[in-house]
This record gives C-alpha cells, structure tokens and sequence, in this order.
C-alpha cells in the first residue's frame, strides 16, 4: 500500500473578528477534498493545515480563505518572516486607527444631536437630515468592510459577528431612514447606527494592540539575531550577512558581540550570556569543542567558532518555531468554547427576532421598542470574548516560559500538566550532575589527600574508563603535578597497574585489590561509602594500602528542594534508573525521594511510565536524549537541560537550563495559565449569559430597565479587550518567588 504523502503549511490570515470567523474558515477548509487536519487560531491570525499534496496545494487551500472574504498567505522561516508581519500589524493598527479617528468625526456631532441635545429639548432645525448626512458616511464607508464579510457569510450559507452587527445597525438605519422621509413623528436611531459601528472599529483597535502585547515573547527573540556576521574566507576577514553565513564557515565574534549561528569553538576562552534562550542570568564559561548558540551574548573573549548550524537549522529559530506552534495549538478546553461559537451567531438571530416579534405583536409594544430590543441582543451577543479567551492566555503563558527557557509544545501540554498525580525523574544527568566526581578521600598510608590524589591520578590519566577522568579532574582542580608512569596496564573492568619509581602502583576495584592485599582492616570504610551509592577505588604503592576513593555522580544542589517543592504540591515523585538498587536508594535518601524504580533498562522505562499511569497522570523528567520513549509514552514528557531537536520532538516541555528547580516553575506556570484561561471563559460566558436576557428586556416589565443599542455596543467592545488584559497580567507572575526568598534569607543569616 502506497504511503500518503502529506504536508503542513500555516497561513497568515488578516480580517477574523472573532470565533465564529475561524470556525467558518476551519468548516470550510475541512471539506476541501484531501485536507486531513486543520487547526485556525483567532488569537495569533494563523492557520496549520495538513493536506494530501496529491489533492491539494497551496495555493488552493489559499484560495479557499480567500473566497471567504478573507486575506491569507503562506506564514515562511519565522526569523525571515518576523519583519514582514511586523510591517502588517502595525500597518493593520494604523487603518483602524484611521478609520476610527474618522468614525469619531462623524459620530460624535450625531451622538450630541441624537443624545444630548433632544433630550434636554433643544430644537435643531433638519435635525433628522443632518443626521442622515452624518451617520451615512459611517453606515457605509466605515462599515463597508462589515458588510462585505457578513454577505461572504451569507454566500457561504452561514453567519459571523459581522452578520449580527451588519443587520442591527441596517435595521437601525433604514429604519431612520424611513422615519426621516415617511414618518417625521417616530423616533429615529440613526446616532445609534453611529455609534455601534464606531465602537466596533474601537473594540478592534484596542484588541490589535492587545494581541500584538501577547505576542511580545516571540517578537523580542526575533529581535535577538544579529544581522552582520565576520567570517574567514580565502584567509581573509569579511563582514557578511547573517543569512550568507554557510555550514562549516569559520566565524569570528569579539567581546560584547552577539553569536550569529550555532556552533562549536575551535579557538579560545569566554564566558557566554545566554539569558535570552534559557533564562539564566549568569553567564556560561566556554571553551575549545563547546557549544555556542545564536543570539547570545559573548561577554568576554575572542573566539572562533565553526558554524554547525544556520537559518532556520538554529537553536533560536527552533525556539520561535516551537512558541508560534505551541500558541497556535489548542486546548483541550477550547473545543468548548468552538462548540459553543458554531451554535452562538445562529442561536442569536433566533433570540433577536423571537424577542421582536414577541414584544411587538405578543406584548403589543411600539415597532421602535421591539426594534430597540432587537439591535441590543444582537449587538450584545458579539462572540469575540469567547474566542478570545484561550488562546491569548495560552500566548501569554508560553511566552512568559520562554523568558524563563520553559519552552512549553501547546495548549494540551498546559492543561494536562495541571492534571499530573505524580512525577517521574530519570537519575542520571536529571536529579545528579551526570558526570562521576570524587566525593571521599581515605587515608590510610598517605601522608595527604594530594599525595593520594597526585599517586591515583598519575597511572589514572592513562585509562578511558570514567572512573578515572573523575580522578584526573579532580588532580586538575587541586593542580597536581602527576608522576611518570611506566609499563602502564589496563586490567578490564576492575582497574590499573604500573611502575612509578620502579615500584608497582595498583589503582583498582576493592575486589581486583583483595586478591593482593588484605582488605579487612578497610572493610567497614568500604562498606560505609558503598552504601551511600559510591564507588570505592582502593590506591595501593609498594605492596602498601595509601587509601581510599569515593566516586559518585553527585546530586544536583537544586534536586532536593525541586522534590520537595514538587511534594508540598501534592504531587507523588518517583526515581527511575538503571542503576543498581544500593546506589539508587542512596541517591533517592538524599533527594527525599521514598519512591524507587531500579535496575531498568532504558528499553524497558517506557513501560514502566505505562505502568504508573494507571495510576493517573505521569509527568517523566529526563534528559531528552536516551530517555526518549519514556518522555513521549508519558502524559506530559520534561526535557530538562537541553535545547537539542531530541528534546524538542519527544517532550512536551523542553527546560533549557541543567535546573531541576525549572520543573517546579513550569507546573506553577502551566496551573497559572490553566486558571486565567478559565477565568476568560467564566467571564466570557457569564457576559453573554447576563446580557442576552437583559438586551432582549427581561428586566424591563419588573425595573423599567431597558439596555440601549449604544451601552450593549461599548459592553460588547470592552468585553474582548477586559478578556485580553485579563491574559496579560501573567507577566506579572514571578517564577522564582522561591528562589529569591531563600537567597534573602541567607544573606540575613549572614549579617548575623
């Protein structure tokens, strides 16, 4: 059977005012022969469409949105991109605060005649004509663009917010139009037609401003590239431009300039801010063979590096491309309020013309109280909030993880991490260092710890196991001058032997030593380190016991207040490795971890993930690389300490600090963005329910309250925008609220 080849390209759309717009587009699109999933987001103005490439394209798909009244085009590289969508929002900002500021010219005499003059009595001579004159050019110049959407609407056998709108303020105008030339005695709303419209094109000013702050995020990291790079080419020196730069080039970056691609230094020393991809604030020492991103900042030396990685390939261009699919992702929770917006426009022409008809021939009210009703509920029922609601706090809350390098892959990932019963951390690399260090040294002959040090570390050098680069390292650090060693041999899986001054020099496993030396004096000390999960080498020289080695692969400082922040959360914590019982149990003692998973393979991690979940929800923190398929077989997958495209496919979350510390605020974040996405939706609900009912006059036969067209139109503008400053204010939210507290409390600690 032939494998279906697919595709999936996003759009750029420009012209959706509210939900009931991109369920329209996704209803559409959805029938397009070949399309297989479609996602359109209100919030960001993007559509990610998949389709069969041998029953679609491109340019049909664009087509399609077209013909619905609506501008699309392909969404390319996000870093390329970035200025041609800087251009459109601030270009789209400027029409409607033109088309606002001459809507404003027209209205506001129309609402002093209209309400403020008539009311107090004063007489205007051809008051009714003048505002004919006046609300016209708003009708439909200003609401040309209104009307054309809600007739591509109609065309397309369904209805948006343009819909209601362009029939409330048409039946208040026409209905003017013909109290004005056929019946001067009724009343007449042409300040109202007015001033609807105006207050739409307000509410739409305010939430492009408002969307474009969510997305602050995103447009700061692509602000972050540097757009000239210095190359060598032909030995020479050059200034080019960043997307010139080629794979392999070597690049030159002096003190206080910016990184323009990844890669890896092949000369010199400096240290690195890399604050804006992780969010640390320390900078990062490098040296010759590491790894240097773009768009950080080189603080210190001269270095050259070769490029790795270019355009679209770098970790920044990963970093944006991973946000804009994370906002353009939908909750869970959203396809309740789409659910709700495909059935909300109809439901609302129903409720509008039902109240007419009842209050004009059931109730026997004047046509102009039952037209009044009419335009408020249809006014008052604008879906934008709604549609609003998720994705803007979703934008907002995985903007603010990036500024803190918590890179979270969507809606899902957020509402499912606020579901977790427990957590899983692999051992290695996640809760400890990754990396065997010398934690003991026992003396027994030796006269010091350097002697010992310098002795294990002479014949040490000249072994590959990692034991001994533990032991190396640790005689780099103290800056040991080592011995010379001859007829060095390697005895596999148990240790090292030579002669240093023509004496042999034996560095090995306890049992490799007992078959030479008695070890029971030592059997205790053994014992004592073994069951704090180290590894014991025992040094012996000239047939003589010197000392003892403890190894480990060192917890992490910041491990044991993550558990114990992750506990006090109500959260179960697990420890998953392959390591042997002993020493994980000693690992989890000191993490404050009670529950343990030893002696698993890494094929066999995934199942294990599999078994727990039936317990409920699991969250695995692992290092993204080696501990892949547990991250994708549990419910949210945690990379912590790498940016590497492992970890961006498999995890939910990628942390881009080595910082157990980052799992505690991403949980914190994802409950935070959970509860002001609920809040939108309480609050977005509750409006409309409260304000259908009041604009169709339930309230009037009992208080005499009757909501006007006008105050429903400035409740329906606002209402968008208070949803939106609702999101916003998660910048606020202090990630490390923790974290500074215990830094002051150490530092009262020390005044004392």
């Amino acid at each position: 059977m032939e494998k279906i080849k697919t595709k999936k390209i996003e759009l750029q759309i420009s012209g959706m005012h509210c939900q009931s717009c991109t369920t329209l587009i996704t209803k559409k699109l959805s029938k397009e022969n070949g399309v297989l999933n479609v996602n359109v987001n209100y919030a960001t103005a993007k559509a990610s469409i998949e389709f069969n490439e041998k029953q679609a394209n491109e340019n049909k798909l664009i087509g399609i949105v077209k013909g619905l009244g609506y501008d699309a085009s392909v969404v390319s590289n996000a870093l390329e991109n970035s200025d041609r969508e800087a251009i459109k929002r601030k270009n789209e900002i400027k029409k409607l605060k033109r088309m606002l500021v001459i809507s404003l010219i027209f209205t506001i005499p129309a609402f002093i005649i209209g309400m403020v003059l008539m009311p107090l009595e004063i007489e205007l001579p051809f008051r009714n004509i003048i505002l004919f004159a006046l609300t016209t050019p708003v009708q439909f110049v200003i609401g040309f663009g209104i009307y054309k959407s809600a007739f591509l609407a109609l065309k397309n056998k369904t209805a948006n917010m343009d819909s209601l709108i362009a029939l409330g303020t048409s039946a208040a105008y026409f209905y003017s139009v013909y109290v004005t030339f056929f019946d001067p005695m009724q009343d007449q709303y042409f300040e109202a037609a007015a001033v609807l419209i105006t207050f739409v094109i307000l509410g739409r000013f305010l939430e492009a401003i408002a969307k474009g702050k969510t997305s602050e995020a995103i447009k700061k990291l692509m602000g972050l590239s540097p757009k000239i790079a210095t190359v060598i080419r032909n030995g020479k020196e050059i200034k080019i431009k960043i997307d010139e730069v080629k794979l392999n080039d070597i690049v030159l970056v002096k003190p206080g300039e910016k990184i323009p691609v990844d890669g890896i230094i092949i000369e010199g020393l400096t240290s690195i801010d890399e604050s804006m991809l992780t969010g640390e604030s320390i900078p990062v020492d490098k040296k010759k063979n590491d790894l240097v991103m773009a768009a950080t900042i080189n603080k210190q030396g001269f270095i050259k590096f070769k490029a790795t990685k270019i355009g679209a390939n770098t970790t920044l261009a990963h970093i944006i491309k991973l946000i804009e699919e994370a906002q353009s992702r939908k909750a869970p929770i959203q396809r309740f309020a789409d659910t709700i917006s495909a059935y909300f426009v109809p439901g609302v022409l129903v409720i509008a013309l039902v109240s007419f008809l009842v209050w004009y021939l059931v109730l026997g009210m004047p046509v102009s109280f039952a037209l009044t009703i009419a335009i408020s509920v249809l006014v008052i029922a604008c879906p934008c909030a709604l549609g609003l609601a998720t994705p803007t706090a979703i934008m907002v809350g995985t903007g603010k993880g990036a500024e803190n390098g918590i890179l979270i892959k969507g809606g899902d990932s957020l509402e499912n991490a606020c579901k977790l019963k427990s957590i899983v951390f692999d051992k290695t690399g996640t809760l400890t260092k990754g990396k065997p260090e010398v934690t003991d040294i026992v003396l027994i002959e030796s006269k010091s710890n350097n002697a010992l040090l310098k002795l294990a570390a002479s014949i040490e050098i000249k072994s590959e196991h990692p034991l001994a680069d533990a032991v190396v390292e640790q005689a780099k650090k103290m800056k040991l001058k080592l011995n010379p060693i001859k007829k060095f041999e390697a005895v596999s899986g148990f240790g090292v032997k030579g002669l240093f001054n023509n004496k042999q020099l034996i560095v090995g496993k306890p049992d490799f030593i007992e078959k030479i030396l008695d070890l029971k004096k030592i059997k205790s000390q053994i014992s004592d380190l073994e069951k704090q999960g180290k590894t014991v080498i025992v040094v012996c020289y000239n047939k003589k016991l010197q000392g003892l080695i403890g190894i480990a692969d060192a917890l992490r400082p910041d491990s044991i207040q993550a558990v114990k922040e992750l506990q006090e959360q109500g959260l179960e914590v697990y420890m998953l490795t392959g390591d042997n019982k002993r020493t994980a149990n000693a690992i989890a003692l000191q993490a404050g971890i009670k529950n343990v998973i030893a002696e698993v393979l890494p094929s066999d991690k995934a199942n294990k993930i599999k078994e727990l979940q039936k317990k409920g929800k699991i969250g695995m923190i692992g290092d993204g690389i080696n501990d892949a398929p547990a991250l994708a077989q549990a419910d949210i997958g945690i990379a912590i300490g790498s940016g590497t495209d492992v970890a961006m496919e498999t995890s939910n979350i990628v942390l881009m600090n080595n910082n157990a510390l980052d799992v505690v605020k991403a949980i914190k974040l994802n409950k935070f963005t959970m509860k002001k996405i609920k809040q939108n939706l309480f609050w977005a609900l509750f409006y409309n329910a409260a304000g259908i009912p009041i604009a169709a006059g339930l309230l009037f036969p009992f208080t005499g309250i009757l909501l006007s067209p006008i105050i429903a139109g400035g409740a329906m503008a606002l209402s968008s925008v208070s949803v939106v400053s609702n999101s916003l204010l998660m910048k606020r939210i202090n990630l490390k609220e923790k974290e500074e507290a215990k830094k002051i409390n150490k530092k009262k600690k020390t005044r004392k």
